[in-house]
């Protein structure tokens, strides 16, 4: 996926020299100056030990499309030669500046050819050509969206210019797999021992979409056959020792191409599709096309080393990345601006296909935990910016939850809206409209208008920032239930007044008496204000009605309702609804936690629901018990959080819930023997209702549990399981806790995956000191130039309020950002937003963070950090 400015022209020189970061604004978009017809790229890799580098030769075929100057970007290169219609180039023929290079009076068709040198060897920003991992694991790759383009080459690397491309790569033998977009045309020998290959891709791309990669690989190999006749071969490139794991990612790739064809009517355009595992990279994936490079947690799977979890997010982002073919690269941005355009759009659409492989309520469950985990609090914080920003500093800035999941809930509110055939027919419009060019959200909207021309109102949601809390209650008079909604938006600074917006409301009201269903509707809240009137209700006498709004989360707003706690537990019991039954849950425990609620009708219900779920739907049923996490609860209070009375009334809340249902523990867990390994939904449901009541288990200290957290790690049949037992070990402090851990890491320190599960387990310790999880970092396994032993160790960090909340935790946390800050930019910007929620602490505590934040601010340099600082300190 699930990555300077790229829109305006000619760079103002009076800037060229200013330590101030840019501003760049949608509004200052112009078409560019020249268009690339074609680029033949020569990359040529030395990595021996007298050189270390690489040539990039490129010829670009350019073509004047407006008045103005040549300009191409260019960043960390060493410009070698330039020639201009095959005269060289002298430096008093062009500027050049650290970002740029830049060409006055251009003739209208031009032949340009440069010659740059790059070090990828030690480019430790994963943007461009770089070097991703050491010794026998070493492998060259590249990743160019956002801006990496232009660390390779000289290029008007922006997402609206479009062109062919044919690559020669070539490198020393010891990199016998060399790849690149499109078809391979040709390879051969050279001397020195060296060896090439050419690729022609014959569809125009952006060059964010360029890819090459050399490396020792293995492959795996299989056949798709396209609705339209075409046989398409699909390779899955890895070390040779992790091919075996690629099994579930083939299976994957064919489904999703199937389902496109069924669902979207889009089929494959290429005779190759390929797929390459790589160590370390910043994102999940990257759709560039016809050669997807992938972060090896998206790629790698096998019962023995992977959870359902990671299995499960395999075959999305498998999913997500092909689905981005036609939603992202047969029809890609216009601008960065338009960012959601492709991944809020491709999103929804991997979500969907989620749905296809187990149950949709819990598919749908997943998907809202991590919008109301990651993007509401994001809307809630200094960083709150629309789908689309009207701005910019940084654009791998704008990578965020705002921009994929709240853009997918865009898409889905209007795929709601309009209904499955009606859908359909717009997005076949838009397919057909705008194939092979760079477009806008307004386009977007105006393809799906053929429908219903009202969709275009939906271009509010995204420009506005913040979450809409939608409020109501229901009244009866003569007969007729009257449903009363409104919404409110708060004013986020540097924005307009907020507008209303058009909310989906899918509902249902059952009879409280009966626990019937006795109507479903989906109305449209378009105002600040409306009331909806509901007839024929109240034919029975004895019909005591109870609404139940936002079924299957139609629309990304805060739910106000005045329901009672009866209400909710009600819900909880006869919802058929099963993400609304888990909404119910959330709503109630959410009340319990935040409001001091008493804990009396939630128990009930639990103990009325659970053990008749538990046998039907046992994913779900584990799923309702999610409770918000620590953090999720810190991100909901405004003012005043103090992070331990939160984990004090989280701890007790839990403990509560796990005593008063302890003979569920009991009589459920002996229902749930270790079998055989099985990847379907069933069996993932069986596995987490397990390792959810366990825990549960031993926290309410039944009295076999610590033989059943023994007898599951020693006997696990895939890694859930052993995982879940460690997990449990070390959460309860079982005696076991120290000699689990050392056995984990002597069964998987060969594994990186495993071994970030194994650092993640210990930074999520909550009897782990600050001390303790900083110690991690100084661990031999530790690199980090390697994301995802980062997050690994970090992320735990950031799960636990009450360490990262205190001068410790803060400093240190900082200190790492501003080591990464120097080798990985974009990394530690998105780390650092972890700390976005610092001005609703306590006084005392948001004192320290500010004073904090604002001296890191003079050690570090990148635009990326520097432009997330200056929001998270200004725009309250």
């Amino acid at each position: 996926m699930p990555d300077v400015p790229t829109n305006i022209p000619t760079p103002d020189p009076s800037l060229k020299n200013s330590n101030q970061p840019q501003k760049i604004y949608l509004k200052d978009y112009t078409p560019p100056v020249f268009s690339v017809n074609h680029i033949d790229l020569n990359i040529e890799l030395f990595d021996g030990a007298d050189k270390k580098h690489a040539t990039v030769t490129a010829n670009l075929d350019m073509t004047r499309n407006t008045a103005g100057d040549l300009v191409l970007f260019g960043r960390e290169l060493q410009l070698e030669s330039i020639t201009l219609n095959g005269k060289t180039l002298s430096e008093s023929d062009y500027q050049l500046d650290q970002e740029s290079l830049t060409i006055v009076n251009a003739p209208d068709n031009c032949q340009i050819t440069t010659v740059v040198t790059i070090v990828p060897q030690t480019n430790t920003s994963l943007e461009g050509l770089y070097q991703a991992g050491e010794g026998a694991d070493k492998m060259f790759c590249t990743q160019c969206e956002p801006e990496g383009f232009r660390k390779i080459t000289f290029y008007p690397d922006r997402p609206d210019v479009l062109a062919t491309f044919t690559t020669r790569i070539e490198a020393d033998k010891t990199y016998p797999t060399l790849l690149a977009n499109g078809n391979l045309i040709d390879q051969g020998e050279l001397a020195g021992d060296r060896h090439f290959a050419v690729w022609q891709d014959p569809t125009k791309k952006p060059s964010y979409l360029f890819a090459c990669v050399m490396a020792d690989l293995d492959v795996l190999t299989d056949q798709y056959v396209t609705s339209e006749g075409r046989e398409v071969l699909l390779e899955l490139y890895a070390k040779h020792e992790n091919i075996e794991q690629c099994h579930v990612g083939m299976q994957a790739l064919k489904d999703s191409m199937k389902w496109d064809e069924d669902n979207y009517g889009r089929a494959y355009d290429l005779d190759r599709y390929m797929i390459v595992a790589v160590s370390q990279f910043n994102m999940g994936a990257m759709e560039n096309k016809g050669l997807n490079i992938f972060n090896t947690a998206c790629v790698l799977s096998s019962p023995e080393t992977t959870t359902d979890r990671r299995n499960f997010n395999v075959k999305a982002v498998i999913a997500h990345e092909y689905f981005h073919n036609w939603t992202g690269n047969r029809i890609t941005c216009r601008d960065w601006f338009q960012l959601c355009l492709k991944e809020g759009f491709t999103v929804f659409r991997d979500q969907s296909f989620s749905e296809s492989l187990h149950s949709p309520a819990v598919q749908r469950i997943d998907d809202v935990a991590t919008l109301r985990a990651a993007q509401f609090p994001e809307d809630a914080s200094p960083l709150a910016h629309p789908p689309r920003p009207d701005h910019f500093v940084e654009i791998n800035n704008f990578y965020t939850a705002t921009v994929y999941e709240k853009g997918a809930e865009i898409v889905r509110m209007i795929a709601n809206t309009l209904g499955k055939d009606k859908f359909r027919q717009g997005t076949d419009e838009y397919f057909r409209r705008y194939d092979g060019q760079a477009v806008t959200v307004e386009d977007l909207l105006s393809a799906l208008s053929v429908a219903d021309p009202s969709i275009e109102t939906f271009i509010d949601w995204y420009t506005q920032p913040g979450t809409p809390t939608l409020s109501g209650y229901f009244t009866v008079e003569n007969n007729r239930l009257a449903l009363s909604l409104s919404q409110q938006t708060r004013q986020v600074a540097g924005y307009p007044a907020p507008k209303a917006l058009p909310i989906p409301v899918k509902m249902a009201i059952f009879n409280r008496a009966t626990g019937e269903l006795a109507k479903e509707d989906l109305v449209l809240l378009k105002d600040d204000s409306q009331s909806f009137e509901f007839d024929g209700l109240f034919a029975k006498a004895d019909f005591d009605p109870v609404v139940s709004l936002l079924r299957d989360f139609s629309a990304p707003v805060q739910l106000n309702f005045n329901y009672s706690n009866d209400d909710l537990a009600f819900l909880m019991q006869y919802e058929t609804n099963g993400f609304n039954r888990w909404q119910a849950a959330q709503l109630l425990v959410n009340r319990i936690l935040l409001q001091n609620a008493d804990t009396d009708a939630y128990i009930t219900a639990l103990k009325a629901s659970l053990p008749a779920l538990s046998e039907t739907d046992p994913m779900l049923a584990a799923r309702l018990l999610d409770m918000p996490s620590e953090r999720e609860l810190g991100s909901a209070i405004q003012t005043d959080y103090d992070p331990s009375q939160v984990r004090a009334r989280h701890q007790a809340v839990k403990k509560a819930v796990a005593v008063e249902l302890k003979d569920i523990w009991q009589s459920a867990y002996a229902k749930l023997p270790i079998s055989a390994y099985e990847d379907t939904a069933e069996a993932m449901g069986v596995r987490a209702w397990r390792n959810v009541v366990l825990d549960m288990a031993l926290l309410a200290g039944v009295s076999d549990a610590k033989h059943w957290a023994i007898t599951q790690y020693q006997q696990a049949s895939c890694m859930t399981e052993r995982l879940g037992a460690l997990n449990a070990a070390v959460a309860h402090g079982l005696p076991q806790k120290a000699e689990w851990l050392a056995d984990f890491y002597q069964r998987f320190h060969h594994d990186a995956l495993v071994m970030d599960l194994w650092f993640g387990v210990q930074a999520n310790d909550s009897q782990a000191s600050v001390a303790d999880i900083f110690a991690l970092t100084s661990h031999q396994d530790f690199d980090i130039n390697t994301p995802n032993r980062v997050r690994a160790v970090l992320g735990g960090l950031l799960a636990q309020p009450t360490k990262i909340w205190t001068q410790q935790g803060v400093e240190q946390y900082l200190s790492m950002m501003q080591d990464l800050d120097k080798r990985n930019p974009l990394l530690a910007s998105r780390l650092i937003q972890g700390l976005s929620n610092w001005n609703a602490l306590v006084a005392d505590k948001k004192s320290m963070v500010k004073q904090a934040l604002i001296l890191s601010q003079a050690n570090m340099s990148s635009k990326n950090v520097k432009e997330t600082l200056q929001s998270m300190l200004n725009n309250l």
